[in-house]
């Protein structure tokens, strides 16, 4: 042992000359050595490193990540999500770092991975208990809104994901591994140190240089306290016999504070080997054939599982067993709807690859088809859009292969036992019906309208696929014209009548135009015609129209080859009343019949057959979405009265509809508002299924003012006929109603609502005043609210002009006709801007009616009143008098039931002697006749 180390014990043995020696340079080496050891502090405090904002926050944040990590093993959700609630918070400090630097990598990679964990443990979510599972229902739901502000970064990791294991894991160890290699170099020990060679320098030397570096030590770096051996020629070392080899001692030794820093270095550096370790049993494990899963939990693959063996040869009765293992599964909790379509396509493209034939394609497109309507478990709910898309494709891809396999026979009265896949010398037979997966198709696309925003762009695209349902149904339909029964042709002609009779066909718009301009072109030819023109320009004009009338002939010619909605409506509805043997097909197509005649404005024919059918009688004992399509009929009935003047078939046709306030309801565009008393929670979903989808609706607030216009235009010259009989009906109680509560009110203003025009034109019409019943009922308020919405709306409205003023020179009549000795004609076809044959005709029909006592004066164009109506103080006397008469008979009535039956029969008693004394009175006249 050397006696550098023996000069630092206080234990050593030495000579008593070099313990004089010593004793004398230990008083200056006492301070020395401890201004060493401050400096070697002031080196491990240089050590610590000055740390910047950011790798505070992302440390934090990567901590917080650990946690979750640790948590996402053991599945405890509750404390996942508070993790993930304190990872937001985390990041939320770091906001001003992310915006300047950009969202980590890392962090993107920790919301997907988390992603995948909670959609995973969604699956399996009746595994956890009641606290888990509502840890991870609320973890899901925030997730998915706080992942929404990612959403660019989360597409692109998915895109090009990770490969090299987790990064949060490695820049954790990373940084230790830093940290350790900076300690392993910044530090010496006395260990090492003794290693290097020292070189040999005098005593005093050394002596020297120790005390200028304890000197500066204090304001000097901690690289400056250190002595480097390489550079520095004059550095001393301690000799066996030198007096400071006591003090180079104490400061190369180990401290009792330093154990504890190499203990913790070393935990470190067993840290950084066992990681790398660990990354190299991984590589070997990727080698072995493991991979790593993105999720951050690594698991083996699944292998799939191939469907037959290698050396297994596929044959019919192969497939079919293989197709009905897969569908014995359905209906059952654990099974996987998507893995069983995603089954059923690998079975259908191994039948195509061995080539088995279109009968066995055909019947696993029946399972597949029925399989993605299994998708959907829930009645009230509808499909997800992937799975409605790839509905259409396969239903359309069966019906192409039985349209080009004409020696296919589909039928659900085929028997299994009787099916034919192999042999192609007879034609195929297969047990399923395309029909009715047509029809669940159509039940499924009406749901997702159902449950859309009908203002959402969701909706507008839902509407698209309209074309393609109508496509399949027109190929099936085809398709069952030639091959199906009539049964099946009436079905699927319901089918596509329910497609057409709520929609518009704007060539019969056109048709009508061309008619009347042909009308009006007549009469314009005949006007040309008398004036005075030149031959040439007649003759010019005579070509050029020929032209015209050529080509407009050649397109009416192909419109007429192409068969019109009217005629496509016509032929499939006498199809289904000829052939269809339930009433309920055929009270369907009657009724969308009827409507498709009153949106075309055709009066007569929807008049007309809804008399033939009786349906009025019947309709209560139907189910409910037929009478649902009668009420929208009977509604779209009295539209096309009013928009042909039949006032009073409109109202008669909208009074049951609108008259209880329950129209929105009865026509199945929407639930009132209710107790739950009325409706209970299985009714509403009941009758939520029931709804009519929105761009099938008719506009209420449009069916409301054809009702109070047409109730005005009876109502008020009834009124005024009829002003002073107590006994007076009312035709329209809602419309009673909305008078009564504009009379209620102290100030009227100017009419802002549809209801409010309504009431202030019948006022005006009271008065006779038609212009301002005009004015309030035709204005740019109720065009855009009403007028506008009909087809034809200038003749509309024209028409509607013309009913207020008859109507109001009926009420004129009515009102002051008693005030008249005799009217003019002229005056009156002034007054109400009409001509004198309408006038004279209106008149003529109240006076053989009976409703007015006036007589014509032909020389004079004159009516003459007979002035026979009482006057205002005679009826009012009438009136009086009547009511007199009602007061006695009831004071009497209650005099009798105060008196009691003691009463009643002392009145028989005196009755009774009174006839008997008339008896006897009328026989002793009898025989003082007889014997005189």
């Amino acid at each position: 042992m050397s006696r550098f180390f023996a000069a630092s014990s206080s234990e050593s043995s030495s000579d008593e000359s070099e313990g004089e020696e010593q004793q004398v340079q230990a008083k200056p080496a006492a301070p020395a050595a401890r201004m060493f050891m401050f400096s070697d502090d002031d080196e491990d405090s240089a050590k610590r490193v000055v740390r910047s904002a950011k790798d505070k926050r992302f440390d934090e944040i990567q901590g917080v990540i650990k946690q979750i990590k640790n948590h996402k093993k053991i599945r405890d959700i509750s404390k996942v999500l508070t993790g993930f609630e304190d990872l937001g918070k985390a990041f939320a400090k770091a906001k001003n770092i992310v915006e300047k630097e950009g969202t980590p990598r890392w962090y993107i990679k920790c919301l997907v991975e988390l992603e995948e964990f909670v959609n995973e443990c969604w699956e399996d979510k009746k595994k956890f208990n009641k606290i888990n599972a509502k840890s991870l229902a609320t973890l899901r739901q925030k997730l998915r809104k706080y992942c929404r502000d990612y959403e660019k970064d989360i597409a692109a990791y998915k895109e090009n994901p990770d490969v090299s294991g987790a990064e949060v894991d490695g820049a954790g160890s990373d940084m230790d591994d830093e940290q350790d290699s900076d300690d392993s170099d910044g530090g010496t020990t006395a260990a090492d140190f003794l290693k290097k060679p020292a070189p040999a320098a005098p005593v005093a030397e050394v002596k020297s240089q120790f005390l200028k570096d304890t000197a500066g030590s204090a304001d000097s770096d901690s690289e400056d306290s250190q002595w480097d051996y390489d550079s520095d020629e004059e550095s001393s070392s301690s000799d066996d016999e030198g007096t400071g080899g006591q003090s180079l001692a104490v400061h190369f030794l180990k401290k009792t504070g330093d154990d504890k820093k190499e203990k913790e270095r070393r935990e470190r550096k067993k840290k950084a080997k066992a990681v790398k370790k660990a990354k190299e049993q991984e590589e070997e494990e990727e080698e072995a054939g493991w991979e790593e899963v993105k999720g951050g939990i690594r698991t083996k693959e699944k292998k799939p599982k191939a469907m037959f063996d290698k050396d297994v040869e596929i044959t019919h009765t192969l497939v079919i067993r293989k197709m009905n293992e897969i569908q014995a599964a359905r209906g059952k909790r654990a099974t996987d709807r998507t893995e069983q379509i995603s089954l059923l396509k690998e079975l259908r493209q191994i039948a195509a690859t061995n080539n088995l034939g279109p009968g066995v394609d055909i019947k696993i497109a029946f399972a597949l088809i029925s399989s993605v309507y299994d998708s959907n478990p829930n009645i009230a709910t509808n499909m997800k859009p992937e799975m409605w898309e790839l509905c259409l494709e396969h239903i359309s891809d069966t019906l192409d292969l039985l349209i080009l396999n004409p020696n296919i026979q589909v039928g659900e009265n085929i028997a299994e036992e009787s099916e034919n896949f192999e042999n192609t010398n007879v034609p195929y037979r297969i047990r399923g019906c395309i029909l009715t997966k047509v029809e669940r198709m159509e039940e499924e696309y009406y749901k997702m309208l159902q449950n859309c925003d009908a203002h959402s762009y969701e909706y507008v695209e839902r509407l698209k696929d309209e074309p393609k349902v109508l496509d399949i149904v027109v190929r099936l339909q085809n398709y069952l014209e030639e091959r199906g029964t009539s049964s099946e042709v009436c079905r699927i002609y319901l089918r596509n009548i329910e497609h057409i009779y709520y929609k518009y066909d704007y060539k019969h718009l056109e048709k009508m135009r061309k008619n009347r301009e042909k009308e009006n072109g007549e009469g314009t030819e005949t006007q040309i015609n008398g004036t005075d023109e030149s031959t040439e320009d007649k003759k010019d004009g005579e070509d050029e129209t020929k032209d015209n009338k050529e080509e407009e002939e050649k397109k009416d010619q192909e419109d007429e080859k192409a068969e019109d909605s009217c005629a496509l409506m016509d032929r499939m509805c006498n199809f289904i009343y000829s052939k269809d043997s339930t009433d309920r097909i055929r009270t369907r197509a009657i009724l969308c019949h009827i409507y498709h005649h009153a949106l075309h404005d055709r009066w007569y024919e929807a008049r007309d057959l809804m008399l033939m059918s009786h349906l009025q009688d019947t309709i209560q004992h139907a189910d409910v979405p037929t009478q649902i399509c009668y009420n929208r009929s009977m509604v779209q009935l009295g539209l096309c009265a009013f928009r042909q003047g039949n006032i009073r078939d409109a109202h008669n046709a909208l009074l049951d509809i609108q008259s209880g306030g329950r129209a929105k309801e009865l026509l199945a565009q929407g639930l009132l508002m209710r107790s739950m008393a009325d409706r209970n929670a299985e009714q509403e979903k009941i009758e939520k299924r029931r709804q009519m989808p929105f761009h099938m609706h008719i506009n209420l607030e449009l069916l409301e003012c054809v009702y109070l216009v047409s109730a005005m235009l009876l109502e008020i010259p009834y009124m005024a006929a009829h002003e002073f009989d107590t006994r007076r009906r009312m035709i329209s109680k809602s419309f009673h109603h909305q008078l009564r509560l504009s009379e209620r009110q102290a100030l009227l203003g100017p009419p802002e609502s549809m209801r409010e025009h309504v009431v202030a034109a019948s006022k005006a019409m009271k008065n006779g005043d038609w212009k301002g019943c005009r004015d309030f009922l035709i204005n740019e308020k109720m065009n855009a609210k009403v007028w506008n919405l009909f087809p034809e709306k200038e003749r509309v409205k024209k028409l509607i002009v013309r009913k207020i003023q008859e109507e109001s020179l009926r009420t004129y009549l009515f009102t002051y006709g008693s005030v008249y000795e005799s009217l003019s004609l002229v005056t009156l076809a002034d007054m109400f801007d009409l001509e004198e044959p309408v006038v004279h005709s209106i008149i003529s029909k109240m006076i053989i009616n009976e409703e007015l006592m006036a007589s014509w004066d032909q020389p004079s164009h004159c009516v003459v009143m007979h002035r026979c109506e009482p006057t205002r103080l005679q009826t009012l006397s009438l009136q009086l008098s009547e009511k007199v008469q009602q007061l006695v008979e009831n004071n009497e009535r209650l005099m009798e039931m105060k008196q009691g039956s003691f009463h009643r029969q002392t009145q028989a008693h005196q009755g009774q002697q009174q006839s008997f004394g008339r008896r006897q009175q009328g026989r002793q006249r009898y025989y003082d006749k007889k014997y005189e």
